[in-house]
């Protein structure tokens, strides 16, 4: 059970894992399973579940009723290490993780907003 918000535990393929990220695009899990991958994480990426759908609604007396359409659910993915004692925010601020070429993961970089870690800076300085 999770001490927080920010430190979550799951399953995932029958591996108990700390959770990275939940509802991950396909470009997404690539990116953050090559940065795990290369500071010695052991990764495990499983489809996200289907939201909930919404309940049918009912038609009032007189009026037609409409087939509500819901379009299909982009393809989504839970991301987790087999680490447990993995924080990504700890793991941000406490400047654990490393770049392929050395530099140290700034939060722009880990969020996609930087394609380059510019760790010189300090991160409450980045203008986003």
């Amino acid at each position: 059970m999770a001490i927080n918000k920010n430190h979550e535990f799951e399953e995932l393929g029958g591996v108990k894992c700390a959770i990275v990220e939940k509802n991950a695009s396909k470009e997404r899990v690539a990116f953050l399973k090559d940065l795990l991958e290369a500071n010695q994480f052991e990764v495990v990426v499983v489809p996200s579940p289907p939201p909930k759908a919404a309940p049918p609604t009912k038609s009032v007396e007189g009026e037609e009723a409409t087939a509500v359409v819901t379009p299909p659910a982009p393809e989504t993915f839970t991301i987790g290490v087999t680490n447990l004692a993995f924080n990504p925010t700890n793991a941000i601020f406490g400047r654990l993780l490393r770049t392929k070429d050395g530099h140290i993961v700034t939060q722009a970089y880990w969020y996609q907003k930087e394609s380059s870690s510019h760790d010189e800076i300090p991160y409450y300085e980045t203008k986003f």
